[in-house]
């Protein structure tokens, strides 16, 4: 279920910040001697553009617009009643994940379950503590001082399947689908911030979403490798 991507081997540059690098390289260059006379810091090798390799080769072209995937286009999900007041926490959260699950193939991008998982959905009114579905969460992702609506259903081999819904003149739209294997799902100032493990020792995969005022959706802004993350014991109360 989660989305396959490639990633680079991560690589760490260390930047000096602009005034501790100023003050290293005065004492380079000046040094200090007892009679005050400055010291020469050596040779300095030049600064060079990059040199492109295979000139000759044309660029990869850029993909048109029939080619981005869905994920990036908002999507009306069909089945929800409208909400005239504009409020999403009266959405019921199941009229959600039921009528996403429906729409099926017509919202491309939309992760596919297992039966299992699927029958474990379908009993979530009744079998409340197997329901891989969890609580749902609201936040304002777009600024416009209205909450949005997180819903996350994780499956057994530890894939969620992370969707995000908004209001759009009463109609619950969808404006992301991620499927992806989190160590944690943050939200700070818009941003959508999910770490997910690797096969690198000591790294972590960083991906943040964005509201993008283009697509009216959450775009994916940044992957990046990142230091482990660890998260804090919980203290037991026992």
């Amino acid at each position: 279920m989660s989305l396959p991507r490639s990633r680079p081997a991560p690589g760490r540059i260390r930047v000096l910040p602009p005034v501790l690098g100023t003050a290293v390289a005065v004492l380079l260059l000046a040094g200090c001697t007892g009679t005050g006379e400055p010291k020469s810091a050596g040779h300095t090798a030049g600064a060079s553009a990059p040199a492109r390799l295979w000139p000759e080769r044309s660029p990869a072209p850029q993909p048109s617009s029939d080619e981005v995937g869905s994920h990036e286009r908002p999507a009306r999900l069909s089945g929800v009643p409208r909400v005239p007041s504009g409020d999403i926490r009266k959405v019921p959260l199941l009229t959600v994940v039921e009528a996403q699950l429906r729409a099926g193939s017509e919202l491309k991008g939309t992760p596919e379950f297992d039966r299992a998982t699927t029958r474990k959905i379908e009993h979530c009114a009744t079998d409340r503590k197997h329901c891989p579905v969890r609580t749902p969460q609201y936040r304002d992702l777009n600024n416009d001082g209205k909450d949005e609506l997180l819903v996350g259903i994780e499956s057994p081999d530890h894939n969620l399947a992370l969707w995000v819904f908004m209001l759009k003149n009463g109609a619950l739209t969808r404006i992301m689908d991620a499927g992806v294997t989190p160590l944690a799902v943050e939200v700070t100032g818009g941003d959508v911030i999910i770490r997910e493990p690797t096969g690198t020792p000591g790294f972590d995969m960083r991906t943040v979403y964005s509201w993008d005022k283009r697509t009216q959706s959450m775009a994916l802004r940044v992957m990046e490798f990142d230091e482990t993350y660890r998260t804090t014991p919980r203290k037991s109360t026992s």
